[in-house]
């Protein structure tokens, strides 16, 4: 079992945070000689395989590298076109790993965005007043599980401001238990793994502790607090091995 990444999207649907935490390896090196068995087509900036599988090698597997040297995008270590430098048969024997394409930072800033979306057009969907939204997406590799603070909520740990003393949470930006409206944590995870939901507040309170409470840090901005990376890793590390959250945890 494991935990894949960590997402945090602020109130516009803005990507603030994100951490991969495991990466299943799912490359394929093999050598090959002409003609070249599968056939590879651009998309997206990349060259990926449009029909034939072999050897863990999938439809959809971007190009990673070409004899050790990683590629380019859609051009080899050197600024050779891909399909070109494949296309040759003086270039053969030719080694070339396979593999699924590791997101850009503006994909997932994208995907980000997509998801905050959806989880508005599932709240307006549901059939009842008030709904959550989407809470978890299921699939055969993985779970994506997403917990969203309550619009102006106000933590335990600080009593909400009161009318009479004049102040309003946006007027306390770094004071301690008031979080910001609407943030989404969001967690890739093995279908396997358990433990989720209390590992979704445990980051919203690590988040209320090191980045709310860091003088430092503005709203709805990125995140880059060390103590909210090093209590966020650990956090992951316990729910990976199933253990409690308990208090002080």
């Amino acid at each position: 079992m494991a935990i894949f990444s960590v997402y945090v999207v602020n109130k516009a649907g803005g990507l603030i945070y994100q951490l991969d935490h495991y990466a299943p390896r799912s490359d394929t090196e093999k050598t090959f000689s002409f003609p070249l068995d599968l056939v590879l087509r651009p998309h997206d900036e990349r060259v990926v395989v449009a029909f034939g599988q072999r050897d863990g090698i999938r439809v959809g597997h971007a190009v990673l590298a070409i004899n050790g040297a990683e590629v380019n995008g859609r051009f080899t270590a050197d600024g050779k076109d891909v399909l070109e430098f494949l296309g040759n048969p003086a270039n053969y024997p030719v080694s070339i790993r396979f593999g699924r394409h590791r997101l850009s930072s503006n994909e997932k800033l994208m995907l980000a965005s997509m998801f905050h979306s959806l989880f508005a057009i599932g709240s307006q969907l549901s059939p009842e007043v008030g709904s959550s939204g989407i809470e978890m997406l299921e699939t055969d590799t993985f779970k994506l599980h997403c917990f969203q603070t309550l619009t102006g909520t106000v933590g335990p740990w600080a009593p909400a401001p009161s009318a009479s003393s004049g102040l309003s949470v946006l007027a306390l930006p770094y004071a301690p238990g008031i979080l910001a409206p609407g943030i989404k944590f969001m967690v890739l995870a093995d279908p396997r793994q358990t433990g989720i939901d209390a590992l979704l507040r445990k980051i919203y309170e690590i988040y209320s502790d090191f980045a709310l409470k860091n003088p430092f840090y503005s709203l709805e901005m990125p995140i880059r607090c060390e103590l909210f990376d090093q209590n966020l890793k650990l956090a992951l590390e316990v729910a990976e091995k199933a253990g409690p959250f308990g208090p002080g945890s």
